[in-house]
């Protein structure tokens, strides 16, 4: 994600209250208190979340959700979004019942074809009461209708739509507002997106469009991601789009623009998104094979205030497009995507690699070296406290997307390539992507990989970038002489 500096999140007041109270809820309105069992059975009922301390509800224990089938029919008069979502999920542990994260009322739940009782704890989550066995792969069907701009949860309110246009885009948190999840990047499944909308519209989604079928005055899109992702980075957006599509070096690209955008800017915004294929190619060269099927990006006439990383297809602001802002989107692609957060704390490593790489673009296309980057910004930072407070490496979850975290997260992997040597850094750099490809990585993982390829003790290093809270000393040790 980029977002408009100085950035962040708006703060969330209550936000712990309220998730205490929602975790003993999840288990009075059950009649259950941890570790009983649901009724009718003699296996515990999974526990309420993956265990993300950040977000205690998000994603749900016992569960591995393989594969989303979506079909949502979207209505822009009222902004409904009626249909069902088929979940195939395999069992982790043997359980009396299981949570999905969820905010629209549900009409239904189908286990394996038979009728399952369900109950909402919470605003977020849905109580399926049907055991599964530890091993076994079970077929979900969840049927639902609300309005998702109406459903809010934990201060988050992230529909974004109006009478002509939606996009279904934000983190750390989507996914609940248009289909039923497991909910954290832990848990990656493949996706099949099938959205009804009027016939005169068009419907982008991650992926590779699989058909588009016309019945009387509304038509489905069936979108298809073959490789497996977070639910966050899942998207649709349906609106009127200028549409442009080839393939470069093998790669299929597909990019959209509204057409609600003004003819001159659109046709600027259309050559900037053109340029995904070879900013791909370039990153390709600096980061290793591309990890996905195909890329785009989509960019909307809507006021989202930031960019984000929708795997194969982010989706931008069409007020914040730059090449810049391209090129930090597809290096996520790498950095987030591929390899996502082990938790929401790890956040840096995305942000500060996506912010990284937009620095040695410019470096490597006639602009100012990197290291000149990174010794600039650290001397514009010199008395700014707020700046260097922050705990980039644990920012809380009200401060995930504040400005430090990504430009201080950029400073770090140039101060370490500095420090460390540029030959050792890009070796780092793609073993880190080679060896968690598909898969989660942490901060602690990352700094022992770092310590590892480079033969160097590191501890200080990180300390004085991510954790003190000080400006670091500038000292060869800090990669900053």
């Amino acid at each position: 994600m980029q977002r408009r500096h100085p950035g962040g999140r708006p703060a969330r007041p209550g936000t712990r209250l309220r998730r205490t109270v929602a975790l003993a809820a999840a288990g009075m309105v059950l009649g259950l208190l941890p570790g009983q069992s649901v009724a009718g059975t003699s296996a515990p009922y999974g526990s309420d979340g993956i265990g993300d301390p950040y977000f205690p509800l998000d994603g749900n224990g016992g569960i591995d959700v393989r594969r989303y089938e979506i079909h949502d029919a979207y209505d822009f008069e009222d902004r409904r979004i009626s249909g069902w979502t088929r979940l195939t999920l395999r069992a982790t542990e043997t359980l009396g019942g299981f949570q999905l994260d969820f905010l629209l009322p549900v009409r239904d739940v189908r286990v394996d074809g038979r009728r399952a009782e369900w109950s909402r704890p919470n605003p977020h989550e849905v109580t399926v009461a049907a055991p599964i066995r530890s091993g076994s792969t079970y077929d979900v069907v969840v049927r639902y209708s609300g309005r998702p701009a109406a459903r809010g949860w934990d201060g988050e309110r992230n529909w974004l739509a109006d009478d002509t246009e939606v996009v279904a885009m934000n983190e750390p948190h989507i996914a609940a507002w248009w289909f039923p999840a497991n909910d954290h990047p832990r848990d990656k499944a493949r996706m099949d997106i099938h959205v009804t909308v009027p016939r005169d519209m068009d419907v982008i989604a991650n992926g590779e469009r699989v058909s588009r079928t016309v019945h009387g005055d509304r038509a489905t899109t069936h979108w298809r991601a073959a490789e497996p992702m977070a639910p966050y980075l899942a998207f649709f957006a349906a609106g009127h789009f200028a549409v442009r599509q080839g393939r470069d070096h093998g790669v299929p690209w597909l990019v959209a623009v509204s057409r609600e955008i003004a003819r001159p800017d659109r046709a600027r915004l259309l050559r900037l998104m053109e340029r995904t294929p070879a900013i791909v190619h370039w990153l390709q060269g600096q980061l290793g094979r591309y990890p996905f099927s195909t890329t785009g990006g989509l960019t909307t006439r809507l006021s989202s205030g930031f960019a984000l990383e929708n795997q194969t297809r982010p989706t931008y602001d069409m007020h914040l497009s730059s090449p810049s802002t391209v090129v930090h989107e597809l290096a996520h692609q790498w950095f987030g995507d591929s390899v996502a957060v082990e938790s929401w704390r790890d956040i840096w490593l995305n942000e500060g690699a996506a912010t990284f790489m937009e620095a040695r673009y410019a470096e490597a296309h006639g602009g100012l070296p990197a290291q000149s980057w990174l010794l600039d910004t650290y001397k514009d930072h010199a008395d700014d406290s707020w700046f260097w407070g922050l705990d980039i490496a644990d920012p809380g979850p009200d401060r995930l997307f504040e400005w430090p975290v990504y430009e201080r997260g950029g400073m770090t992997l140039q101060a370490l390539r500095h420090r460390i040597g540029s030959d050792a850094f890009w070796r780092l750099l793609h073993q880190w992507l080679r060896d968690n490809r598909g898969g989660n990585g942490s901060t602690e993982a990352f700094v022992a990989l770092a310590e590892q390829v480079s033969g160097q003790d590191l501890d200080g290093f990180f300390q004085a970038w991510l954790r003190d809270g000080a400006r670091p000393a500038r000292t060869a040790a800090n990669g900053l002489a």
